[in-house]
Parts: C-alpha cells; structure tokens; sequence
C-alpha cells in the first residue's frame, strides 16, 4: 500500500473516469468501490468512492457533486522516455481534453497532467547552463512536447 493516495473528486462521474483511465494505463485495475447505501447521501448503489490502480500508482476517487473543480494547481507528470510514448498519452488524454502549453493539457475531467520526456528533465538540469537555457526557450514555445526539437536545441 502506498503511504500517500492522491485523493481526486469527481462530479458524480467517477466510474467514468476509471474506465477512460484504465483504457489509457496498461497495467491498471479496480480495487474496490464503494457504493452509497439506501438513505444515504448519493443516489442508491452509485458508486461513492472507489480506489483504482494507474500504472502501479494507487488513487482514490469520490462522487462529491460539483462544488470542486481540478486546477492546475495540482498535476500528473507522466515520465515518457520515446517521442511515441509522448504521443500516445497526448492523443489519448486529449481527446475530450485541452492542449496547454510546455508538455501540459487538461483531460475531459479537467484534471491536468504533464506528458513529460526524461531527456527533458536531463537537458534542462545540465551544468552547462547555456544549452539548457536553449532547451528552456524551445520547450516554451511547444504545446506537446517534441523530443527532436528538445535535442536540436540542446545541441545549438
């Protein structure tokens, strides 16, 4: 068991939300859900909170209404070390979603994620502080991010 479950609220359509997920993160599954008893505060049987598996990392999700929507105060770096694998989870969470900018883009449920090469990160830590200030200014001009033009401007 993880010691820290990110907590996420939904708009009474989490088992929704498990699906689309599970349908974009192989190794993924349902641990449990918990459906709201007769006179309780949701509708009978719908599912009040369900804890669900996303590519080994365990979450929580609730029913909770309206009142709380995602931001982008609060997002899911998905580490992707090949240009097809940024492409995959950018087709798949955007349909129905947002582009941002620099990697970033909201899902359909509005929640944000961050579709991440691992080059990126190295280029941008590098001690030679002017490669990866090109690498900065190219990332910052990308809506998804493109592996070739990452390694382009890393190389000057």
């Amino acid at each position: 068991m993880n010691k820290i479950t990110p907590f996420l609220w939904f708009d009474n359509n989490l088992e929704e939300a498990i699906d689309f997920y599970r349908s974009v993160f192989k190794n993924s599954s349902v641990n449990n859900i918990l459906r709201y008893p007769p006179n309780g505060p949701g509708p009978e049987g719908a599912a009040m909170t369900a804890s669900f598996t996303l590519n080994g990392q365990e979450f929580t999700g609730i029913n909770g209404g309206p009142q709380y929507k995602f931001t982008e105060a609060v997002s899911f770096v998905i580490d992707c070390q090949t240009q097809e694998e940024v492409d995959y989870y950018w087709e798949k969470l955007t349909d129905g979603g947002q582009e941002l900018a620099c990697g970033w883009l909201k899902d359909r449920f509005g929640l944000a994620w961050q579709v991440t090469p691992a080059i990126l990160i190295k280029y941008l830590g590098d001690a030679d502080r002017e490669k990866a200030a090109r690498v900065m200014q190219a990332m910052m001009k990308m809506i998804k991010l493109d592996i070739n033009a990452i390694e382009e401007a890393y190389k000057g």
